[in-house]
Order: structure tokens, then C-alpha cells, then sequence
């Protein structure tokens, strides 16, 4: 067994003598349906285990230098550390928006506020929606992300305590956005933080939400995060991700998206902050007519490692899917992209899209494109693609000639470059604040 290996066993070991603990802090839901859910994940991950490069998915990313880091899991009950003036400056600024703060994988009450409140959705934590919608959330929690063949989703849902929780009934429209704000609080510890979030969106209902992740502090941090999303019939459901922790932080996400008839999804994943990131985004078409975009921008630079695994699933007949996922990579970062694109027989008439672009800024700067088509049906019109370049010396030397400086017309035709990935972002306010990180971060 090699070093890999060897480590990696042994943070699953640590994680599975911690699993006891966890289960003696959950004050009496020992015997409910999502503990023995709990149980089953739990029994999957000790079989499963962490990654490894062998593996097609993960030969690319190397997650030993996060797996071998002597990480902290808090099962005892939260206690409040931040102040609102420690999380002022990643607010959305508009007083209209739901929010909800995470603070290393805790519900922080006192730092969130819910703006929309009435008998037709809710927004909140798990803990508290158990309470009148518990049906709901048995019904679907755990059951659209698979934990039997992925070793971070049956960690996760061993782990998954309290988490975000979101109920639309039938035919609402959430006017109100949701800001979902995760903290990994890095002050004075290294804390492993299973996120988890559940949004059931019934026929005909709408909302968008967008997910944040930051870090305060200059410990090292992991985040584990698993995001299911149902799509009933003629519902609209649009998603941000925006991913910007520090320098010492780990992050692998999954957003498993399940569609019905006439659905729409829309998802935007902007990664430029953390060492190492995998983020996994997948939906499934489990209805004729459904329709869902995928957008995605990383901007890296240091030994940055961003790794984007997508699948869009045509299960159905007569539907949509369209991906754009673009990349600006410097110094000695390295990035990742794998997008499928299934269509299984039944799925005549499917029209599916596929487009990733990368700039390297740098001799140094690494990019692995893989989009993938696997199609079993005749009556299709799909296409994908994948280009890698630098900047054009033609532009930059047109802009030059203008009077603007080097540094300008560089900043200039980045932003235009991702220009078209910022738009897909639909909440004003977020878009505003994803502008101004980006010329921050450009410049």
C-alpha cells in the first residue's frame, strides 16, 4: 500500500471511531427513519472509503494534502462565536433576502433572518422543519443523492445532523431570495464540516437561492457539502454556488438536482478560493420537457486546484440541456473540467449543449478538458466542445493603441471573457458583489 493510501486509511479511521460520539449527541433520534438512513451511509462509507487517483473521476486530483490534516468534527451543541459585524462584509446587501448562516456546518439563529414566512414555504434549518414537515423531508432526504457508490455523500449523510432545509408548495412564487452563508470558522481550530442542504420545490413553484462559502481564519478547513434539489412538474428552481474560502481550505461539493416534467434548472458555480476544490454537479431528466443550464467560472492562481465534474442525465424524451464553463488559470494552478452528457434511449428528441474555454495566464498554468457525450438514442442534437488559449496579442494590442495600459486592457478582456458566465447570475445584488471580486481579483 502506498503512502496515498496508507494516509487516507487513516483519516477514515479516526473518522469512524468518531462516528460513536456523533451518535450519543443526537438526544433521542437514535431510533428515527433518518438515523437508520444515518446507520446505512455510515456502513457504506467504511466499505467505500475517501477517493483515491486510481479512480477514473479522481485521477487528476490528488486529495492527500487535505486527508492527511488531523481535522476536528464538533458534535456537542453549538455555541455561538461569531458576531454579525465578523460576517458584514459577505452579505448580500438587501434587506428582502432570506438568510441563512452556517457556521462550521452549525445553524447560527441569531446571525440568520427569515424575511419569508407563511403557510406556503419554509426556509430554515432541518431541526426546525422536522417539526411540520417531517414527511416531507423523509420522503426525500437522501434518496436524490446516492450515498451507495460515493464515499463523501455516505460520509456526509452519516454525519448529517442539522442542515439547511427548504419546502415550496404548489404553485408559489419565493419572491424573496435565499442567501445561504457557510462560515468555516478557522480562528483556533481545523474543523471537517459535513454541510447539508435539501430543497423540495413541488409543481409549479419557484425560487432561487444562492450558497456562499467563506473562511475567518488561517487554520486549515474542509468542507464537505451534499446539496439535493427536486424539481416537481413545472417548477423553476435557479442555483448559485459561490466558492471563496481561504488559502488553507479543502472543498468537495455535490449537488445532485432531480427534474420533473416541465421543470426548469439553472446552476452557476464560480470557484476562486481554496487549495483544493472538486465540485460535483449533476441532474437527472426524469420527465419529458425539462430543461436545465449549467454555468460555471474558475479563476485560479498560486497551486490553486479547482476539479468541475458535471452530468446533465437525458432519461426522458424532448428535452434540454445547456452547459458553458470557462476558466482563467495563472501561476502553477491547475484546473479541471469532466462534463457528460448522457442520453439514454428513451430520450428521443434531446438537444444538448456543451462548452468549456480556458485561458492559461502562464507558462506554468495546467487545464484538463474532458467533455464527454454518451448517447443512446438516434433522434438527437447534441454537440461539446473544448478550447484552450492565451490571451489575443491582437487584442491586447488594439486596446494598447487606445492609450489603455497593459494591466487594463488585460483586466478588460478577462472580465469580457467571463462577462457571460456573470450574467447568468439572475439576483441583482449578488451579481453587483461577484463583479467587484472579480475585478478585485483580476486586477
Amino acid at each position: 500500500m502506498n503512502n496515498t493510501e496508507t494516509e487516507i486509511t487513516d483519516l477514515k479511521t479516526k473518522l469512524i471511531s468518531e462516528f460513536q460520539d456523533f451518535e450519543k449527541n443526537l438526544n433521542g433520534e437514535a431510533e428515527t427513519t433518518l438515523h437508520f438512513i444515518r446507520k446505512d451511509a455510515f456502513e457504506n462509507f467504511k466499505e467505500l472509503g475517501f477517493p483515491i487517483k486510481k479512480l477514473e473521476d479522481w485521477k487528476y486530483t490528488n486529495l492527500n494534502p487535505a486527508l492527511k490534516q488531523n481535522f476536528i468534527q464538533s458534535f456537542t451543541e453549538y455555541t455561538p462565536a461569531l458576531k454579525k459585524e465578523d460576517i458584514e462584509k459577505y452579505l448580500i446587501k438587501n434587506s428582502g433576502i432570506n438568510l441563512l448562516v452556517f457556521v462550521n456546518g452549525h445553524f447560527d439563529i441569531g446571525l440568520s433572518h427569515i424575511e419569508t414566512k407563511n403557510d406556503k414555504v419554509y426556509i430554515g434549518s432541518f431541526s426546525e422543519g422536522m417539526k411540520d414537515h417531517k414527511d416531507v423531508i423523509e420522503k426525500h432526504f437522501a434518496k436524490i443523492a446516492a450515498y451507495d457508490k460515493n464515499g463523501f455523500v455516505a460520509l456526509n449523510t452519516a454525519f448529517a445532523k442539522d442542515g439547511c432545509f427548504i419546502y415550496v408548495k404548489k404553485n408559489y412564487e419565493v419572491k424573496e431570495a435565499v442567501h445561504i452563508l457557510n462560515i468555516s470558522d478557522a480562528q483556533s481550530e481545523s474543523y471537517f464540516s459535513q454541510l447539508r442542504k435539501l430543497v423540495v420545490v413541488e409543481e409549479g413553484g419557484s425560487i432561487n437561492i444562492a450558497t456562499d462559502y467563506h473562511t475567518i481564519g488561517d487554520q486549515k478547513c474542509f468542507t464537505n457539502a451534499v446539496t439535493e434539489i427536486f424539481c416537481g412538474m413545472n417548477s423553476k428552481v435557479e442555483h448559485y454556488k459561490i466558492q471563496n474560502e481561504g488559502e488553507n481550505s479543502y472543498h468537495v461539493g455535490t449537488t445532485q438536482v432531480h427534474q420533473e416534467k416541465d421543470s426548469r434548472f439553472s446552476d452557476t458555480t464560480i470557484s476562486w478560493g481554496g487549495a483544493i476544490t472538486r465540485n460535483d454537479l449533476n441532474s437527472v431528466f426524469d420527465g419529458t420537457n425539462t430543461e436545465c443550464h449549467f454555468y460555471g467560472l474558475y479563476l485560479l492562481t498560486g497551486r490553486q486546484h479547482v476539479d468541475n465534474h458535471t452530468l446533465a442525465d437525458h432519461k426522458m424524451p424532448h428535452c434540454y440541456s445547456n452547459e458553458l464553463y470557462k476558466g482563467i488559470i495563472d501561476g502553477n494552478a491547475t484546473g479541471v473540467f469532466n462534463g457528460k452528457i448522457m442520453v439514454r434511449e428513451d430520450a428521443q428528441k434531446t438537444n444538448a449543449y456543451q462548452s468549456n474555454n480556458n485561458i492559461l495566464l502562464s507558462d506554468d498554468a495546467t487545464i484538463y478538458s474532458k467533455p464527454q457525450l454518451e448517447i443512446f438514442a438516434d433522434d438527437v442534437k447534441c454537440s461539446h466542445g473544448a478550447t484552450t488559449g492565451q490571451l489575443n496579442p491582437d487584442e491586447m494590442f488594439y486596446l494598447q493603441s487606445r492609450g489603455i495600459g497593459k494591466e487594463n486592457a488585460r483586466t478588460l478582456l478577462l472580465y469580457a471573457y467571463a462577462s457571460d458566465v456573470i450574467d447568468s447570475i439572475k439576483i441583482d445584488e449578488l451579481r453587483e458583489m461577484v463583479v467587484k471580486k472579480l475585478e478585485m481579483k483580476l486586477k
